[in-house]
């Protein structure tokens, strides 16, 4: 698609919310925003771009919290950007516990059914994710990917920053 908004993909864990490390955040109360991402968001919003939410969140489909739960997180979320003067144009997951569900990244399902929803212009649109799969699913949609994360591990990233701080910085000069 190429007539449309450009837009910057955010994963969740990591980019939107404090990363819980190798578990999943299972209650509103452990829903934390990293204050860079406000940030980041700010300045995406300025540039002209969309900004959407793609995040695996597997831990519904594996039982450990509901999709009420998952609901109120975003709900929650919605609501502290709105008090930034800030919204999303939509918050995508994927709950399946399948690898192979073409929504659940690193396959590029939510990027695509974003832009096909929106009109977006995944061309002219980034993705930005903390880890591999978040820039596969980037890669497969065709967007420019940037990884967040200070890490030697071989990528396939079309930029790296340490952390989201510097990812305000790279927007800045590349937006």
């Amino acid at each position: 698609m190429n007539s449309g908004k450009p837009c910057v993909f955010y994963d969740r864990d990591g980019i939107v919310n404090v990363s819980p490390g190798p578990g999943y955040v299972e209650r509103v109360e452990d829903f934390h925003l990293i204050p860079a991402f406000i940030e980041a968001l700010r300045l995406t919003r300025a540039r002209g771009y969309e900004a959407v939410i793609v995040t695996n969140q597997r831990g519904v489909g594996r039982g450990l919290m509901t999709q009420a739960t998952l609901d109120d997180i975003h709900s929650s979320l919605e609501t502290a950007l709105e008090r930034e003067g800030l919204a999303m144009l939509d918050i995508l997951y994927c709950t399946a516990d399948d690898d192979r569900d073409p929504r659940r990244k690193p396959n590029p399902g939510m990027l695509l059914e974003a832009a096909e929803r929106h009109g977006l212009d995944l061309g002219r649109s980034w993705m930005i994710g903390d880890n591999e799969k978040d820039v596969l699913a980037g890669k497969g949609a065709g967007c420019r990917t940037v990884l967040v994360g200070a890490s030697n591990r071989p990528s396939a990233a079309d930029h790296r920053v340490s952390d989201m701080a510097q990812l305000v910085e790279f927007l800045e000069k590349t937006l």
